[in-house]
């Protein structure tokens, strides 16, 4: 077994009870795409990988491939060898013969006072043919040529991102909440000679500037070697400038004023193989250089199509809403490639959940008659922070709702199935990541029970697995966690690291290979970084990082354990656990918790949060402190920075926190914990400079 990359032990204690099984509602199995419980054996690991033929069948090929599978050069897998199709092709052109007058996507602004934009398949496949009339012939890019698109949730985005695919341009979407840096690093490693923009957009009542970050960018880019030859720049309003940073002559230029060059200008799709990428998507840590995660067209649309057809039970006249952005590899795979490629039709928010109040999304939802609803844990939490009772309040009805991106506690799963969902929709709590492509643990919904508070199992043709740290496998039902690791690859996976194949093998495969020699696939797990439990059902409860655990005493709890006890606490509305130093003990959790509006002593609530963790998990669990803050820091996609809270607690520099959707609260926390005045910064033991980085 292989060392490198080795991690500190996973051996996590577990304190979590068993949740009870909820059946989908009868309502939902009737009408489900996926109802057959035959599809288990078909995906059997006996019929690996051909079983995968079952999703690449619902697309349309140029070229049938020759080889579904090809492990000769492990772990560099290829799928569908031989075989050649367009993305752009198979989420717009092939809908148009029967569905053209559909709506493909549903713009929803954040002020409620300007109207929702709807494109229909028609509308969609001209914009993107005009927009891809620009990148090849005023811009001069080909295939393979890479574009980095910093844009926010705005229908162009999408547009853009389909006319690259048209061309085999391979984009890289950077979030639109990171900062110009941000972006100009990244279009610095992937070599991009051209950037694309948005002028301003709306973020919780406010219009951001947008444009500023663009002259960042090439600036940032500059440094790192890369020459940004030109910026498109889409206005947010047309034939209105709403941002204040002139454009650069020669470098800088206006969609809509190159675009009147182009009308009803054709594309024809280009036809890629299997495995030419067709975008780059770079995780970002606090620490280290961001990981350009390489996804190819074939594997990745093949399984982002299979996956929404068979786990969101997407429907072509189901109406969509998958309220992540389109930055992450979420929006990526579930709002555009997955839901269009089956001729959904899909919304983009442009703003805030909670904007102008907590009511919001139950109104678009109304509004849209949206019955397929996909958001994420820290979502719901804010939401039931904001507004627990709104729900009620609106006609709305979701047959199926999605969480994704981290852990879901079964107290918050609890509110979003009862009150969110009604009681009426079936819910999948996926787990994959970013490297994925797609989901990997999921329920069924139609076929398994619901759980609150565990994933489910594997997905289809997907057999996981969960070392220790001497690379054991540990069964179901032991009561034990461990490194999750996935056996087999799958057709989503990504390919490598933009040019660092060395790091890629390093991160993701070398820990636990048992052969580096073998071109055996069952010689090659993937190492997922995140810890897991497998209970005797069969079922995966993730624990998330490996390095979110706080090692007390000797012994290993899971952050995301003392969390979820911190919110059976009625009158907690978030909670965030985080490492701070003990002399006696090494390290014990220090507790963030913010209230749900009208309460006001907290006194009395940080009592009831000891007792709930002392009595869900030990007294080896209670907290050094318990801190009753306004807010908690958080990334505008409303992730809690706990990094952040692990650096205030134990007086590290906390970094650069202006690109956070709240970075005013950062310093009254830090007051709140540390008092006023000047504090002498320490320079921290490792694991507290590493908790949380993959965040």
């Amino acid at each position: 077994m292989a060392t490198v990359g080795r991690t500190e032990t996973t051996d996590i204690a577990v304190h979590w009870k068993e949740e009870e099984y909820i059946q989908p509602p009868t309502t939902f199995v009737r009408q489900a795409n996926l109802v057959d419980p035959a599809i288990v054996d078909r995906f059997r690991e006996e019929n690996f990988p051909d079983c995968f033929q079952e999703y690449a069948e619902m697309l349309a090929w140029d070229r049938t491939w020759d080889t579904v599978l090809d492990t000769s050069h492990p772990p560099f897998w290829k799928w569908f060898v031989g075989g050649r199709l367009n993305a752009s092709y198979n989420c717009v052109d092939r809908h148009l013969a029967r569905n053209k007058n559909k709506a493909a996507l549903i713009f929803v602004p954040e002020a409620e006072t300007e109207p929702t934009c709807t494109l229909t398949y028609q509308e969609l496949f001209v914009r993107v043919n005009e927009v891809a009339a620009v990148l090849r012939d005023f811009c001069g890019l080909k295939s393979g040529d890479r574009v980095t698109i910093h844009m926010p949730m705005i229908p162009e985005l999408p547009i853009t991102m389909l006319a690259c695919a048209r061309l085999g341009v391979v984009h890289s979407v950077v979030f639109g909440g990171f900062s110009g840096e941000a972006a100009g690093l990244r279009a610095a490693d992937s070599d991009s000679r051209v950037m694309i923009y948005a002028d301003a957009y709306y973020r919780n009542g406010k219009l951001i500037d947008h444009k500023a970050s663009a002259d960042i960018a090439v600036r940032t880019a500059a440094n790192e070697g890369l020459k940004v030859e030109k910026v498109l720049v889409w206005r947010r309003r047309d034939g209105q400038d709403l941002s204040n940073t002139p454009m650069v002559p020669g470098r800088d230029y206006y969609m809509e004023e190159l675009l009147k060059g182009f009308r009803r200008v054709r594309v024809d799709p280009v036809s890629v193989d299997a495995e030419h990428p067709l975008f780059l998507m770079y995780t970002s840590g606090s620490t280290g250089k961001p990981k350009g995660c390489q996804h190819g067209t074939g594997g990745y649309l093949a399984y982002v199509t299979g996956t929404s057809k068979y786990y969101q039970d997407i429907h072509p006249e189901d109406v969509y809403w998958c309220m992540a952005d389109i930055g992450w590899i979420t929006g990526h795979s579930y709002i555009v490639y997955g839901p269009l490629s089956l001729g959904a039709t899909t919304v983009l928010y442009e703003g805030v959940p909670t904007y102008p109040d907590a009511g919001r999304p139950w109104r678009i939802a109304e509004q849209l008659d949206v019955n397929i609803f996909h958001t994420s844990p820290t979502a719901i939490r804010m939401l039931r922070k904001a507004g627990p009772d709104e729900p009620a309040k609106y006609n709305y009805h979701f047959k199926h709702m999605t969480t994704v991106g981290e852990p879901i506690e079964p107290e918050t799963w609890r509110w979003y199935h009862e009150v969110v969902g009604k009681r009426e929709a079936a819910i999948v709590d996926t787990w994959w990541q970013t490297e994925t492509g797609g989901f990997l643990i999921t329920t069924k919904p139609a076929i398994d029970p619901m759980k609150a508070g565990s994933a489910g199992p594997a997905a289809l043709g997907i057999f996981p697995v969960i070392f220790d740290e001497d690379g054991r496998e540990i069964p179901a039902g032991a009561g034990r966690a461990g490194n999750l690791g996935i056996r087999n690859p799958w057709p989503s996976i990504m390919q490598t690291i933009w040019k660092d194949d060395e790091r890629f093998v390093r991160q993701y495969y070398a820990k636990f290979c048992r052969d580096p020699k073998s071109t055996d696939w069952r010689d090659w797990p993937y190492f997922a970084a995140d810890g897991a439990m497998l209970a005797a059902d069969n079922y995966y409860r993730i624990l998330g990082r490996v390095d979110d655990v706080i090692n007390v005493a000797g012994h290993r709890l899971g952050t995301k354990e003392i969390e979820s006890a911190c919110l059976t606490v009625p009158q907690v509305a978030e909670a965030a656990v985080v490492p701070v130093v003990d002399e006696i003990k090494g390290r014990m959790p220090a507790i963030y918790a913010s209230l749900k509006p009208g309460v006001t002593d907290g006194r009395q609530v940080s009592e009831q949060i000891v007792a709930a963790v002392e009595t869900m998990i030990g007294k080896i669990a209670r907290p050094k402190g318990v801190h009753i803050v306004p807010d908690l820091p958080k990334t505008r996609s409303g992730k809690i920075m706990r990094r952040i809270l692990a650096a205030i607690s134990n007086r590290m520099e906390t970094g650069d926190v202006t690109t956070l959707a709240n970075p005013e609260i950062v310093e009254q926390i830090r007051k709140q914990v540390q008092g006023e005045g000047p504090v002498e910064l320490q320079e921290g033991p490792e694991d507290l400079k590493r908790f949380g980085e993959q965040e």
